[in-house]
């Protein structure tokens, strides 16, 4: 998370003020009387019940169209609204006017908008085919609070028995019978006018990619007829002729017309304030240039981005047919050119030639493109926490989004970092990180003799290559790493990105151990082995799913599988050219390189419960698999536990591998290994001003592939390996503070691996150590 030159103010430490004196009233909170801004003569909303007397429709699909919800529940109790009655209605001053803006009002009974929910309730469950069914309501009021009950009486749904098309344009008629097997509507379905509105707009859309510009939804139109009996009706698909004014101002009905592209114009670097502004003067000073069909409107001679790649963005083309597809793909391969700040396309309508007036009408279309500034400078602070480790980095960030006209994004980067190491068993305290990264994103699909139009059409590929050397100082440690990576991402538009690095090369030389650090990890060949130069040459590939919204509150589901393999090529290549090992590895370059193959996967659901809370379920599971010239997978590829994204009742790399329980004697502690298997529930509440609050059930461990034997009970085997599941919970605190979100959780060992006698839960085996049992951790940002 990045704090872009942010500094807490004086209102801030204002605000703290007033939570701290709101936590000590907290007591007080939970004792106030729900009903005691009430009036007398009025009763609070106490519940909304839905009672459904059988299968065929869910609760959650009618709870939207009740009208009026009651005061929102943190774990069952109004919260907020026990905040507002702190206050005294009648004082204007704090606390109380600022109790009352961040607390919530009763909510008031109120019968008329109980009525008109049924009503609402009666013209939904309709709408799904329940003609004959209905809606009643009654209140229950007890001790001044209203429960209201919503009974729904379903009978059987209507159902489509036929379907009628009366299509009386011709035209149009020959194009539904060519798409009639993507018909939604399907007989023997029940009648559902969710379902027709979908079959409107799909066949609109469809009708539209054939050239029918004026053609729209409201052109289409549905009957039916329930008279028939045995609980079915009769479907009439109605598609109207197209309505047109003549030349003496009738309006006539005639078939749709079919629009082709006469020409496109393009407007490169189009500036909406001085058009706004100065009219058609800014119009008229602009120069026009025919190139490869398509006229460009600019101010000067030398275009701001090369005409050939926005050309490969227009798929609305000169002499072609119109469709909304081809403008849709036209508007998003623009903006994904990242240079544009607005993108619009419009259409006007003109006269056909003179030598074939009627048959056929004809669009000019417009392009406006508004540039977004093309250089920046950024000084950026930026609060990191790496694995749980707290610190912070100053970043000195140059980006170019237009460096050799042809919309390539550059951007370097020269980073300062420093961490303070929160294991409070090592001596060592600190961290520091020196580095440049560079990166250029070119807006194609750079890879020779292949050239798919279609693929490049649906995904819109790009072409990343990046280049970075970090110099980090650990204490413990001293090493230098550099990395290339050259790669392709590309989204389809069922919220899916793919991102596949054919190349990727890294270089780690260790300068320097500490010799107490060094003879810890002689005792282990796999710890041994993971602290060494290394050359990493391989590739990977990640799959993310990701169907939030922004704009939309409702669940969604979070998904990245990544696969990763390196040094195969280089073992073929030694094999091949017949290479003697040297101390048991191959080399090239002069250093030993890895073998690995690694992958895992990280799925998280975030439920909605209402506007204020929300559950997060999430599951981590991984697996590096070292062979041939790798006894363990490079340390920067190795999984850990604990920390603040982890299982927080352990400090990061404190927990495992296994049930292996790490001297007490030892100064650092950085415990990693080559599986991962980890799950997190964690419920989220807002309370109030900034404040967020959570409570969490984390559950996992890691493991070695291969026997450790200074390391017992560190190897992964299906049969044990849920006995060394560890287990924790907790609550925590969140600030939003808009531009950075800050977190602290205290974590609480319930079920410690690592106990070796008797249950390995803590309470049945031990009693609670609140030194070591209680870990609390601090984080930038939400943990998942």
């Amino acid at each position: 998370m990045q704090i872009l030159e942010k500094s807490v103010s004086n209102k801030n430490i204002i605000h703290g003020g007033k939570l701290f004196f709101l936590l000590l009233l907290m007591p007080l909170v939970f004792s106030c009387n729900p009903v005691k801004y009430v009036p007398r003569d009025q009763t609070l909303l106490n519940s909304n019940y839905i009672e459904i007397n059988r299968e065929g429709m869910k609760k959650s699909d009618l709870s939207p169209y009740i009208k009026q919800k009651p005061n929102k529940k943190i774990f069952g109790a109004r919260f907020h609204l026990w905040l507002y009655n702190l206050s005294n209605i009648e004082k204007q001053k704090w606390p109380h006017g600022w109790l009352r803006r961040i607390g919530e009002e009763p909510v008031i009974f109120d019968s008329y908008s109980k009525d008109q929910s049924r009503n609402q309730l009666n013209e939904y469950i309709a709408s799904k085919g329940y003609f004959d069914s209905n809606v009643t309501d009654s209140v229950m009021t007890q001790k001044r609070k209203s429960d209201v009950y919503y009974n729904v009486n379903l009978k059987e749904p209507y159902t489509i028995r036929n379907i009628f098309y009366e299509i009386d344009d011709t035209t149009i008629r020959e194009l539904f019978y060519f798409d009639s097997l993507s018909c939604l509507i399907q007989r023997g379905k029940p009648y559902d006018v969710d379902v027709l509105q979908a079959e409107r707009t799909r066949f609109e859309r469809f009708v539209k990619n054939h050239g029918f510009y004026g053609f729209s939804s409201d052109h289409i139109s549905f009957r039916i007829d329930s008279t028939i009996g045995n609980r079915q009706v009769n479907l009439y698909y109605d598609v109207r002729k197209a309505q047109r004014i003549d030349q003496y101002n009738r309006i006539t009905q005639g078939s749709h017309q079919v629009y082709q592209i006469r020409n496109v114009y393009i407007y490169p670097e189009y500036v909406q304030k001085l058009a706004l502004e100065e009219g058609m003067s800014y119009m008229e000073r602009l120069d026009t240039t025919y190139y490869e069909g398509f006229y460009f409107i600019t101010e000067g001679s030398k275009p701001p981005v090369k005409h050939d790649l926005i050309l490969k963005s227009m798929y609305v083309r000169p002499g072609s047919n119109y469709s909304l597809t081809d403008v849709e793909q036209t508007q998003s391969h623009l903006l994904t050119l990242k240079t544009y700040r607005l993108v619009n396309i419009f259409f006007n309508e003109t006269k056909p030639p003179e030598e074939n007036p009627g048959l056929m009408m004809y669009l000019d279309c417009h392009v406006q493109l508004t540039l977004l500034s093309q250089q920046s400078f950024n000084v950026e602070l930026e609060g990191t926490n790496t694995a749980g480790n707290f610190g912070g980095a100053l970043n000195l960030v140059y980006q170019h989004k237009n460096l050799f006209r042809g919309a390539e994004q550059f951007n370097m980067k020269l980073k300062g970092a420093f961490e303070a190491m929160s294991q409070p068993k090592t001596k060592h305290r600190r961290a520091q990180e020196y580095g440049v990264e560079t990166s250029l994103r070119l807006p194609k699909f750079l890879i020779p003799f292949f050239k798919p139009e279609g693929f490049i059409k649906t995904m819109n590929p790009t072409t990343t290559i990046l280049a970075a050397y970090n110099y980090q100082d650990l204490s413990f440690f001293t090493r230098t790493m550099a990395n290339a990576t050259f790669g392709y991402s590309f989204t389809a538009r069922d919220y899916r990105t793919h991102l596949v690095n054919p190349i990727q090369l890294n270089l780690v030389n260790m300068i320097k151990i500490d010799s107490a650090f060094q003879k810890l990890i002689n005792v282990s060949s796999y710890l041994s082995n993971s602290y060494r130069d290394v050359l990493i040459l391989g590739g990977n590939y990640s799959f993310i799913f990701n169907n939030q919204k922004i704009q939309k509150s409702r669940d969604y589901l979070f998904l990245r599988v990544n696969a990763e393999a390196a040094g195969n090529m280089l073992a073929l290549g030694g094999s091949l050219a017949g290479a003697q090992k040297k101390n048991e590895h191959y080399y090239f370059l002069g250093q030993p390189f890895a073998q690995y193959l690694r992958l895992d996967a990280d799925a998280r659901y975030n439920l909605l419960i209402n506007d204020i809370s929300s559950v997060v379920y999430r599951v981590f599971t991984g697996i590096g698999f070292p062979y041939g010239n790798s006894r363990a997978i490079p340390f920067e590829k190795q999984y850990f536990g604990g920390g603040s994204n982890g299982i927080r009742a352990w400090q990061v790399r404190s927990l495992g591998p296994g049930s292996y329980q790490a001297p007490d004697n030892i100064d650092f502690i950085n415990q990693t290994a080559d599986i991962k298997i980890e799950a997190n529930v964690e419920y989220r509440f807002k309370l109030f001003w900034v404040l967020e609050g959570a409570l969490f059930v984390d559950a996992g461990n890691i493991w070695t592939f291969y026997d450790d034997a200074s390391r017992q009970g560190a190897r992964f085997r299906f049969g044990k390996f849920l006995n060394d599941i560890a287990v924790g919970t907790g609550t925590g605190f969140r600030f939003d503070f808009s531009f950075v979100t800050a977190r602290v959780d205290m974590g609480v060992k319930l079920r410690d691996p690592a106990i070796s006698r008797g249950s390995k839960w803590i309470l049945a085996s031990r009693p609670f150590d609140f030194g070591d049992d209680i870990t609390f951790v601090f984080g930038i940002g939400y943990p998942f």
